[in-house]
Formats: C-alpha cells, structure tokens, sequence
C-alpha cells in the first residue's frame, strides 16, 4: 500500500468555504452507497444525511432485520456482500464497522477481536471490490487519532496527518487498519481515512461520560491535564460530505488521504469536565483518581489517561468549515 499522503494533491484543490449550517452535499449527483457499521450512532447519522441528499443505501451487518428496523424501507440491509444486486453497482463505501475500542480489558484475545472486526472486516471488504467488474470509485474508511498513540501531559506538541505513529496497540492496530483499506487504491479506488476524535453526540462515550456529571459527581479524570481532542457528531458526518467532494474533485490517480476529524478548540479532560458543569449547571468538585482507572484496564486506561493535542490540519487547509469548533457550543446542542 502506498502510504497517506502528508498534503492534499494538487488536482484535488481546496473546496469553497460551504455554509456550515447548510444540510451536507454529497456531491452532485445521487449514487449508490454502502455503509458498514450503519448501525452505530454515526452511522445512523450518515444514512440520515445521504438519504436526505438523496442517495441510496445499502447497509452490511450481521443482523439484517433488526438493522432494516432501524431504517426506512428504502435502505438495504444484507448479512453477505454477494447479497448486493449487481446492477446498480456500489459507487462509494463508508467502512466505519469495529468493535468498541474502550470496554473489556486488552487481553490478547481481545486485541485479536478488535483486530479482526478493523483490519479482518477491511481485508474482506476490499477483496469483495476487487471482484466487481467495476469496482466503486471511493472508499472513505474509519480510523482513529489513536493513531498517533499517546502523548504525555504537558506536551504542547500538535499533532497532524502527518505526525508518526508509535509501536503501541492502539497505533499499531490503526495502522493495521488504514493499510487494509488502502489495498482499495491498488483497485483504482481513491481512499480517504477518518482519524476520529472522541465523537460528541447522543450515542457512543458521551453519555457515560457524562452520567456523573448529571448526578452532581463530575471532576477530572486523573488530574485533568491529558488532552482531550474531540468532535461533534454533526461535524463527522459533515466531513465526510467534504472528503467526498474533494475525492470527486480529484482528477487523477492518489495516494490514500488520511484527514484528522476532531474540532480545533481541543482541550484538556478537566477542562472538558469543567465545561461540561456548567453547561449542565452541576458542581465540579470530585476528581477520579488515575490509579483505580490503571488497574481495571490495564494498558487501555492510556486511552482516557493520556491524551493527544490533535488538529483537523488537512479538514481547514482544503476549505472544511466547523460547525462546532468550541466545546461549549458543542455540549450545549447536545445537552
């Protein structure tokens, strides 16, 4: 696999700034679309959005009624990708399928699962475009800001696409993962990789996160000083309409693009926390110590315990317009 490219190319230029209060545009013209992980709470966002936009949408999950449930008739839900009529074919793949990250401690059988439900689901969507006689023109593929490991409190360092990996877990599991999905681009497919932040919305961490807060409990975690780089669910979902028409801009061959989809106004877990109080107009008083979170998870507990000061560098040098670029504006719509 070709590795992602530190800048955009230059076929592909920078958008015109787009309202950030307008529906998002998937590109011009409708096209059929297939979503892994269409289930979770950004994927049932992203259905939303295209449908809205008037694509159609077909949906790979392991329980096709109970995931037809969830939509209106129009979305196709299939357990097997050979279930997928052949005419019309797929124009673009959303692959944003994968087992929680935070949850059972990291055992090695538990490191196997996650890397099979990113980088074992991957291989097998990318071999299934391999076979189509014409396979679709655009994968734009999950990842994580994990990718770039961890970075210790107090580091002012920002982070960008361009920032190197570690010989950790979770960065080593990203790289596994965006690798798998760049084999597309070996197809002709072009492939944008979504470094997600902590997604904000109803649905995923936050409201866990939260649940102290609204019981009057909330205060930082292990001191409070780790960064925390986070995004509204709104801005996700809106980022990919902006990576779609920069891919359908393109006009020749790319490496895959790897984009970082957090918000600019990153900050620190206490102050997030702080924030968070206020907006719910609770106390913040009660810090939880690090020691406890260290032991029930092991090497997992770096993911809450340290953080990463990561910014949407390639998002704003094409043109990407936040809806939510502060925190407390991103709490309070969701609060």
């Amino acid at each position: 696999m070709r590795p992602p490219s530190d800048s955009p190319p230059a076929s592909a230029p920078a958008l015109p700034p787009q309202d950030p209060d307008a529906p998002p545009r998937f590109g011009t013209r409708p096209q059929q679309v297939l979503v892994t992980g269409g289930t979770g709470f950004i994927g049932r966002r992203l259905i939303a959005a295209l449908r809205a936009d008037g694509h159609m949408v077909s949906v790979w999950t392991r329980d096709p009624r109970a995931a037809a449930a969830r939509f209106e008739p129009a979305v196709r839900c299939v357990a097997r990708l050979e279930d997928l009529p052949a005419a019309p074919g797929i124009d673009v793949v959303v692959n944003l399928a994968g087992a929680p990250i935070v949850g059972a401690r990291w055992s090695e059988r538990r490191k196997a699962e996650l890397l099979r439900s990113r980088e074992g689901l991957t291989n097998t969507l990318v071999a299934w475009m391999g076979s189509l006689p014409k396979p679709p023109w655009l994968l734009i593929s999950g990842s994580a800001i994990g990718y770039y490991g961890v970075q210790r409190q107090g580091d002012p360092t920002v982070l960008t696409e361009s920032s190197p990996p570690q010989a950790i877990f979770m960065s080593r599991l990203c790289q596994r993962w965006e690798a798998a999905a760049g084999e597309a681009s070996r197809l002709g497919v072009q492939v944008a990789l979504t470094r997600l932040g902590f997604v904000l919305g109803h649905g995923g961490s936050l409201p866990r996160l939260l649940l102290p807060v609204r019981l009057g409990l909330g205060g930082p975690l292990g001191g409070g000083r780790q960064t925390l780089s986070w995004v509204h669910v709104e801005d996700v979902v809106r980022g990919m309409a902006h990576v779609w028409s920069l891919a359908a801009a393109q006009t020749g061959p790319a490496a895959p693009q790897a984009y970082n989809f957090t918000a600019p106004g990153a900050v620190s877990q206490g102050e997030f926390m702080r924030t968070a109080t206020v907006v719910l107009r609770r106390p913040f008083w009660l810090p939880t110590p690090a020691l406890p979170v260290r032991l029930a998870l092991g090497e997992q507990a770096d993911v809450l315990l340290e953080g990463q000061r990561v910014a949407p560098a390639r998002l704003l040098q094409t043109g990407f317009r936040f809806r939510f670029p502060d925190v407390r504006g991103a709490l309070r719509d969701l609060c």
